[in-house]
């Protein structure tokens, strides 16, 4: 991956997207973790009849890149409901599984 600036326009940067990498991963689960130094997201894909999940992918941010993708985040969802409504929460469909790794936990 570059993330040399681009010197057409100084606030961007030239990211290359490997073809392996830009397949994704599907994940439907996510485990949220952090000690004083980190937050720790394993994105984990749950499937239905099978009670053992896999973790399929793992991010370690700094606590203020976490703060960063969160409000991305929260902007993104704001703009995608704008235009396509607003985005369903089915409660009875999250696994509440109790899920912890010795440090704080969160489920998104």
């Amino acid at each position: 991956m570059s993330t040399e600036k681009n010197p057409e326009n100084p606030n961007s940067f030239d990211i290359e997207l490997p073809e392996e990498i830009a397949e994704g991963t599907y994940s439907n689960f996510a485990i949220i973790t952090h000690s004083n130094s980190e937050f720790i997201l394993d994105y984990v894909r749950m499937m239905p009849g099978i009670p053992k999940g896999k973790v399929k992918s793992r991010i370690i941010l700094a606590p203020q890149h976490a703060k960063r993708l969160l409000m991305a985040l929260g902007d993104n969802v704001r703009r995608f409901e704008e235009n396509f409504g607003e985005i369903d929460i089915d409660d009875h469909q999250n696994p509440s599984i109790p899920l912890n790794f010795g440090g704080q936990t969160g489920q998104a």
